[in-house]
């Protein structure tokens, strides 16, 4: 079951593509002479660089017409032959070999990487925002209630450190504490891909942690290759998932998560986004622009929850059916004394048990639940605050507005405002989430 992510599918197509052909010979024709050409030498073998394609698709069709010279690649392959004596207006790059950078050097023309590589100085990159991803999987585990987490990635892969220090960084600021898969990375100059052919030679390595880590646990890996093996690694050691083990991987593979036993929860970067900002850049720059910033980085959008992250982390079955309880019907109107109607328990027992294992009353609890659910309908709808109001299960908006702005720190009004102002610079490159959690 998916939740908290709404996704769609785009058909990639592109208005001109040359596959495979003498480019260095080719000539315009008188149809396409306005049009610039572009090489797009990024890999199909991933979802992430499918999904880029995706986005610079849609941006050609809605915005320009170019001849894009494209082939089907993987992440690791050499350049492509054509490219050595292509000539064209534009580059767009996602190849993680040795001589791209020189070739694209040597044509003079405008160039984006979708990679950190070195020797790019003044040439813009747009990339995930790692660091967001790692924060993004913690608070994923924070709802369901853990209180250990643990992190398994590729060390000495750049994504993967990113996504590490976002992750730990936000645990620690909860004043928890994150263990981290620490194996010695791989020797010598090694590519992404090659960290993870590597990696998954390091099985028992990974057992061996696994087995070590305190329970109930959450475990981000640094992408969903490396949450796949932490699964296979629970099952051959029969440590359950996700109850004892919760699992969440980066990149939102479908076919790869569906594969995995049990389906992997993920992160869904906006690969679409960053093809679309991509080709706005390049066209940008093919007209003469100089761009404004080296480099620019896009949030991912979501965590889609699959198999893998679906449980509560509470060890005390009680509570954790009570907290169960209050997020399935805090908006229905309910108070106290339905939680215990619904998880049989004296008052002073069941505030004592809920507030060492939450660090909240159950009270408190409902009115987050309620608050969150308020902060979501003035964000993505225009319903009025005396209607979001009842859908939340209060009576009046009145005690909406007080209570909101207590606990929010703004008015209700002003949240909203802000939530359009949101909407706006989360279409621009790099911007992080500005609103406020409810307190």
């Amino acid at each position: 079951m998916r939740s908290g992510c709404v996704t769609s599918r785009t058909k990639l197509s592109c208005p001109t593509v040359w596959c495979r052909l003498p480019f260095g010979d080719m000539k315009k024709s008188a149809g396409n002479a306005n049009r610039p050409r572009v090489a797009l030498l990024v890999e199909s073998s991933r979802a992430y660089g499918r999904g880029i394609m995706a986005g610079v698709a849609k941006y050609v069709r809605e915005h320009e017409a170019w001849s894009i010279f494209y082939q089907e690649l993987s992440l690791r392959d050499e350049t492509p032959a054509w490219f050595r004596k292509w000539k064209g207006e534009g580059v767009i790059t996602r190849l993680e070999n040795n001589n791209v950078v020189g070739l694209v050097q040597r044509l003079r023309v405008p160039v984006i990487y979708l990679r950190k590589v070195k020797d790019t100085a003044g040439m813009p990159t747009i990339l995930t925002d790692n660091t967001a991803s790692g924060e993004m999987c913690f608070e994923h585990f924070k709802e369901r209630g853990f209180r250990h987490f643990a992190f398994c990635g590729f060390n000495g892969a750049d994504y993967s450190d990113e996504r590490r220090e976002g992750f730990v960084r936000s645990v620690k600021k909860a004043g928890l504490q994150c263990h981290v898969f620490t194996d010695a990375s791989p020797s010598g100059k090694v590519k992404s891909a090659g960290y993870e052919i590597e990696g998954l030679n390091d099985g028992a390595a990974v057992a061996h942690w696994i087995g070590q880590l305190p329970k109930p646990v959450g475990v981000m890996a640094c992408n969903d290759v490396r949450g796949q093996q932490v699964l296979n690694t629970c099952r051959a050691l029969g440590v359950t998932v996700p109850e004892d083990v919760a699992v969440i991987g980066v990149d939102n593979d479908d076919v790869l998560c569906s594969l995995s036993d049990p389906p992997l929860s993920s992160v869904v970067p906006d690969t679409e986004r960053i093809g679309y900002e991509t080709a706005a850049l390049l066209t940008r720059m093919m007209r003469g622009e100089k761009p404004s910033a080296e480099h620019i980085f896009i949030r991912p959008k979501c965590v889609v929850t699959r198999r893998s992250t679906e449980v509560l982390a509470v060890e005390d079955r009680q509570i954790a059916a009570v907290t169960r309880f209050i997020r399935e019907h805090a908006c229905e109107g309910i108070d106290v004394s339905d939680v215990l109607r619904a998880v049989p328990m004296s008052r002073s027992t069941l505030d004592r048990r809920f507030i060492t294992l939450m660090n909240c009353s159950p009270k408190d609890e409902i009115l987050r639940v309620r608050l969150n659910r308020a902060k979501q309908l003035l964000a993505e709808t225009d319903f009025s605050l005396p209607v979001i109001a009842e859908k939340i299960g209060l009576e009046h908006a009145e005690y909406l507005s007080r209570i909101f702005k207590k606990r929010v720190g703004i008015t209700p009004s002003e949240f909203r405002a802000q939530s359009l102002l949101q909407n706006v610079r989360d279409k621009l490159p790099g911007r992080r989430n500005l609103l406020p959690a409810v307190k």
